[in-house]
């Protein structure tokens, strides 16, 4: 059983920055940070691997860093120069399922409640 919850949204101006954080229990193969915006579907961002392998969507790669501490079961995704575009809810995703494709939300099958990412222009 894997338990996950988000915290550190909030509105920031764009180019600004924010880091995100999830506090997790439990065992998980992957984690990832997945955002939604209204009427749309739920995009993977990064994930990272429980060896410490990351990748990141095209549209957020070189701005945006996930990482974890494993000692402090805690997923962190660091947002550098962020655009207007990036604004929706985030959320943090855990699985314990060995291999999936890492982007797919259909691979995780723990979730956590969101938090909300504003950046305005």
């Amino acid at each position: 059983q894997v338990q996950l919850m988000e915290s550190g949204g909030g509105s920031v101006q764009a180019g600004g920055s924010l880091t995100l954080s999830c506090a997790a229990s439990g065992y998980t193969t992957f984690m990832a940070w997945f955002r939604q915006g209204s009427g749309k579907e739920r995009e993977g961002v990064a994930y990272i691997t429980r060896g410490g392998s990351t990748g990141y969507a095209d549209s957020v790669k070189g701005r945006f860093t996930i990482s974890k501490d494993n000692a402090k079961n805690t997923l962190y995704l660091q947002m550098n120069s962020l655009k207007p575009e990036d604004s929706d809810m985030y959320y943090c995703a855990g699985s314990t399922r060995d291999p999936i494709v890492a982007l797919s939300r259909s691979g995780y099958n723990y979730w956590g409640q969101g938090t909300q990412v504003t950046v305005s222009s």
